[in-house]
């Protein structure tokens, strides 16, 4: 099991140049997990391809319930305390210390691109490239 932040999930669901590397990931563990959060960044970034003309609200729906799918029964409410504390320790927002709490409460890697997480939580954060490297040796 890994945790996986909002980006990696929106990846593996929209075409761009991190899509197959999204894939990968799914391979390799696929057992995602994410805090309940993920769910409102995800939808705030469908609605940003709608607004954009990039899907259509249907499809932004279809895709929606798709990633809802993929997430079922893996999605977790974290401590505010805990959240909190982390984000008072670190120049990181809230919303990005929920996805280190879940991985520090879970005792499993927090996948994400988002640098200032992996620089602030090297002990929990890795890069997709280094979860793979490190799952191929």
């Amino acid at each position: 099991m890994i945790v996986v932040d909002s980006n990696i999930i929106v990846y593996l669901h929209l075409a761009g140049p991190r899509l197959e590397q999204a894939r990968q990931l799914l391979r390799e563990d696929a057992h995602w997990a994410a805090p309940l959060l993920w769910r409102s960044e995800f939808r705030n970034v469908l609605a940003l391809y709608v607004r954009k003309g990039l899907l259509t609200l249907a499809a932004a729906q279809e895709i929606m319930d798709e990633a809802l799918r993929l997430m079922a029964g893996r999605e977790y409410e974290v401590a505010s305390s805990q959240v909190l504390r982390l984000a008072a320790s670190s120049s990181c927002s809230a919303y990005d210390c929920e996805f280190v709490a879940l991985a520090q409460d879970l005792g499993v890697a927090l996948v994400t691109v988002d640098q200032q997480v992996l620089d602030q939580f090297p002990e929990i954060a890795v890069s997709p490239d280094r979860h793979l490297a490190s799952r191929s040796q």
